[in-house]
């Protein structure tokens, strides 16, 4: 007997899955690639998960990258946001009916996740999985292990594939009874649980819906969020400036054809910042602006600040004051 495990890159999707893997369930592991699931400390959530579901499920992870069709979604979900940018329910659907589509390759008989009840408040209350379920179109065909006996009984528990006795009871926001079960299971490498989603995050959030606003919503300038301060200095404008080394970095590999990049002169302590959008001069002289407010400038309130235009190999300079702090705070996102 088979069956598509949901992988989320959480404790809670691993101990579902092993607990059916125990019971004589064949467990095919499948992780949607979403650009917003993340582990604070090690990045990506699926990078450390094919190690980790081989090791506890004795199975290759099947990664699907859905990020193009999560970002048409996010745009304007059925089912609307939770607290911030998150449309977990829309999410849910999605990631339900393509697991549907693959269960005849697989030869799987039903799903299986990692869902508590009551755990998250859009999404895992009971008439939210019900409307999901039906979405989807897998009524009776979605088994919760860790919140199945307080659900109504699925077709494999009807049909005796699994024991609804050996099913779990978990409810609520407790992780209490989750770490116990990975220490009964021998799970001690499990993912820490502080990463997640960044749409319930506000502030991240806040930039999403700023890229919504200005139909700017794509997979690059996704990946440009996650870094630096944000500031939208026009309509079809946008500096992000890096908070550290890693970030100036970061900034650089991802600067694209027609993006420019700014910094400070070699003598002079500063971040890099990446201008994304249409400029002008004016707009490269407030960019600079920008820019020389977060260099180390010894009580001097003037700097030369770099800048080039991607691809272009030549330097331009341009001496520039620091902006007015207010002024700075009414361009950051």
């Amino acid at each position: 007997m088979k069956a598509i495990a949901l992988i989320s890159g959480g404790l809670d999707s691993i101990l579902a899955a092993k607990l059916l893997k125990q019971e004589g369930i064949d467990i095919i592991p499948l992780y949607f690639k979403i650009p917003f699931f993340y582990s604070r400390q090690n990045g990506p959530a699926e990078q450390n998960l094919i190690p980790q579901i081989l090791k506890h499920l004795g199975a290759e992870l099947k990664i699907i990258d859905a990020g193009d069709e999560f970002l048409r979604i996010l745009e304007d979900p059925v089912h609307g946001y939770g607290s911030n940018m998150n449309p977990c329910i829309d999410c849910k659907i999605m990631m339900l009916c393509k697991a549907k589509e693959l269960m005849e390759e697989f030869k799987a008989k039903f799903i299986v996740t990692g869902e508590v009840l009551g755990q998250r408040p859009m999404s895992q209350h009971k008439p939210a999985l019900n409307l999901i379920e039906r979405r989807a179109g897998l009524q009776g065909l979605i088994l919760r292990p860790l919140s199945a006996r307080r659900l109504a009984e699925t077709l494999p528990e009807k049909e005796g594939w699994v024991s609804r006795d050996k099913l779990l009871d978990f409810s609520g926001r407790t992780r209490k009874p989750q770490i116990e079960l990975a220490k009964r299971l021998n799970i001690e490498d499990y993912p820490n649980p502080a990463g997640g989603c960044l749409l319930t995050d506000p502030a991240f959030s806040k930039r999403v819906k700023d890229l919504i606003n200005h139909r700017e919503l794509n997979s690059d300038n996704v990946e440009l969020l996650k870094v630096g301060r944000h500031f939208r200095i026009q309509e079809q404008t946008k500096l992000v400036v890096g908070r550290n080394e890693n970030e100036n970095k970061q900034l650089v590999n991802l600067a694209k054809d027609n993006d420019y990049l700014f910094e400070p002169t070699e003598e002079i302590a500063g971040p890099t910042a990446l201008g994304r959008g249409i400029f002008d001069s004016a707009l490269i002289g407030l960019s600079c602006n920008i820019v020389c407010r977060y260099c180390d400038l010894n009580d001097n309130k003037n700097t030369e600040i770099v800048y080039k235009k991607i691809p272009e190999e030549q330097n331009k300079r341009l001496e520039v004051l620091v902006i007015e702090e207010r002024y700075l705070w009414s361009l950051r996102i």
